[in-house]
């Protein structure tokens, strides 16, 4: 059998095993922005929860208290009554969830309540100060005055 002179090529050059890595490590590189940026979303939807819970914690105190007046301050009530003792748990509650920027309001217009908590969502949303709000808007029995926060 005749063979030309030129040796058969066996195995991968140089440039192929380059080529090859470019593409595994950009294809790993996109893979990690993507599980980077689901983490951010995780992050953010877990504090909406976190003041979903707290706001209908907030619900469920005040119409186990229907005669109380949520919309006073709470510098204006002791914390010796039940009263009290909620506004204080809803303020500790929040400033736990989102820190010293988190805010939250109770609102209510006829029998409507609204509860409102605002915090720093920067994480999520790449913008310094970048305020997520929650707002819970329900039904209750009693005839409330206007604002509380």
């Amino acid at each position: 059998m005749f063979r030309s002179g030129k040796r058969l090529q066996s195995g991968m050059t140089l440039v192929e095993v380059l080529v090859a890595t470019v593409i595994l490590a950009s294809g790993l590189l996109g893979a990690a922005a993507v599980q980077l940026n689901a983490l951010k979303h995780t992050d953010s939807a877990l504090m909406t929860t976190q003041a979903s819970f707290i706001a209908y914690d907030m619900l469920d105190r005040i119409r186990a208290n229907p005669s109380a007046d949520y919309a006073v301050s709470s510098a204006a009530v002791g914390l010796h009554s039940v009263l009290g003792q909620d506004l204080a748990d809803f303020k500790r509650n929040i400033r736990q969830f989102g820190g010293d920027s988190a805010q939250g309001r109770i609102t209510f217009n006829d029998s409507q309540v609204a509860i409102t908590l605002e915090w720093d969502d920067a994480r999520a949303s790449k913008k310094e100060g970048a305020l997520q709000a929650f707002t819970l808007t329900s039904q209750i029995a009693s005839n409330n005055p206007s604002s509380a926060s």
